[in-house]
C-alpha cells in the first residue's frame, strides 16, 4: 500500500507530464508517416514477393522470382547504368560551377541581388514546363541550338533520337536546371564563414586561389556534403523530365530506373515487377544517402 501510494504523485510529476504532452504531438505525425510512408513499402514488399503476374499480394505464393526476373532483365541492368550515369554527369559539373558561380555571387558585384533573383528561375519551374521548353530547343528542325550549330558550321544534331547523345542531352537539362540553386546554397554557406583564416592567409602572403582551396574548401565541406545529399536523392530518382522528353527512348537508351518501374507497374500492368524495381531504386537511394551522412558526419568530427 505504502509503495502504491508512493508511485501515486510520482506518475504526475512534470516531467511525465511533458513526456506525455510530447507523445501526444508527435503521434499525428507518426500515425502520417506510417501511412504514407511505412505502408506503402510493406504493400510494395509484398507485391514484388509475389509471383512475376500477381496483380495483389499473394500471401499463399510468396517467392523471390519476380526479383529474379527483373534482376536477369538486360533493360534493368541498363537502367541501373543511364541512371548512374545521370546521377555521376549531372552532379560533379552542378557541384563545381554551382561553387564557382556561389563564390561571385557571394562578392559585391552591381546587380548581385538582381542576379541571384534570376538564378532561381529554372530550379523554381515545373520539371513539365522544363521538359516542354528544352523539347522546342532540341527540336531536329526548328529547335534554336541546331539552327547556332549551323551558324558556326557544325551539323544538326539529334539530340534526344540518337542514342548516344539522349543521355547527355538529358544531363545537359539537369545541369542548367539545378546548379543555380546548388550556388545559392554555396552562397550562403560563403558568406557565413569566419573571416579570421583568410584574413590571416591575406596577411601572410597567400594568393586568392590558394586561400580558396586550402581554407575556403575545407570550410565549406559540411555545406557540399549536405547538397551532394539533397542533389543525390533527387537524381537518382529521375524521372519526371526524362518521362516527359524520351518516354525512355530511343531502344531504351534513357531509361533510368525510375522509368522501368513505372513502365511495368503502370504501361503494362506487370505491378510485381515494377514494385521489385522499385524497392532495388529504395535500397540505393538508401545506400547513397548513408554514404553521404557519414561523410557529413564524418567532416563535422573533423571541423
Amino acid at each position: 500500500m505504502a509503495a502504491a501510494t508512493t508511485r501515486g504523485p510520482a506518475a504526475n510529476t512534470p516531467e511525465r507530464r511533458r513526456l506525455r504532452e510530447s507523445w501526444a504531438l508527435l503521434l499525428p505525425a507518426v500515425i502520417i508517416s506510417l501511412a504514407l510512408v511505412v505502408f506503402p513499402i510493406l504493400y510494395a514488399t509484398g507485391l514484388a514477393l509475389s509471383p512475376p503476374d500477381a496483380t495483389d499480394i499473394a500471401f499463399d505464393q510468396l517467392t523471390v522470382e519476380t526479383f529474379r526476373t527483373v534482376f536477369t532483365d538486360p533493360v534493368f541492368w541498363s537502367s541501373v547504368w543511364v541512371t548512374m550515369l545521370i546521377y555521376v554527369g549531372s552532379l560533379i559539373p552542378q557541384l563545381i560551377l554551382g561553387t564557382l558561380i556561389g563564390y561571385v555571387l557571394s562578392r559585391h558585384v552591381p546587380g548581385g541581388r538582381i542576379l541571384q533573383t534570376l538564378t532561381l528561375v529554372p530550379s523554381l519551374t515545373a520539371s513539365v514546363v522544363v521538359g516542354l521548353v528544352w523539347l522546342l530547343l532540341y527540336d531536329p528542325s526548328l529547335g534554336i541550338l541546331n539552327y547556332l550549330l549551323e551558324v558556326v558550321g557544325i551539323p544538326r544534331q539529334d539530340w534526344l533520337g540518337d542514342p548516344d547523345k539522349v543521355v547527355w542531352s538529358l544531363i545537359l537539362i539537369e545541369i542548367w536546371q539545378w546548379t543555380p540553386l546548388v550556388a545559392l546554397i554555396v552562397n550562403a554557406g560563403i558568406r557565413n564563414l569566419p573571416s579570421e583564416p583568410f584574413e590571416a592567409a591575406r596577411v601572410d602572403g597567400a594568393r586568392w586561389w590558394q586561400t580558396g582551396w586550402h581554407i575556403g574548401l575545407p570550410l565549406l565541406r559540411p555545406v557540399l556534403t549536405v547538397v551532394a545529399l539533397l542533389r543525390t536523392v533527387d537524381l537518382v530518382r529521375y524521372f519526371d523530365t526524362g518521362y516527359i522528353m524520351t518516354q525512355g527512348g530511343p531502344l531504351n537508351a534513357s531509361t533510368t530506373m525510375n522509368i522501368y518501374a513505372y513502365r511495368n507497374a503502370f504501361a503494362e500492368l506487370r505491378l510485381a515487377p515494377g514494385s521489385a524495381a522499385q524497392l532495388a531504386l529504395f535500397a540505393l537511394v538508401l545506400l547513397l544517402a548513408g554514404l553521404f551522412t557519414w561523410l557529413r558526419r564524418r567532416s563535422e568530427l573533423e571541423s
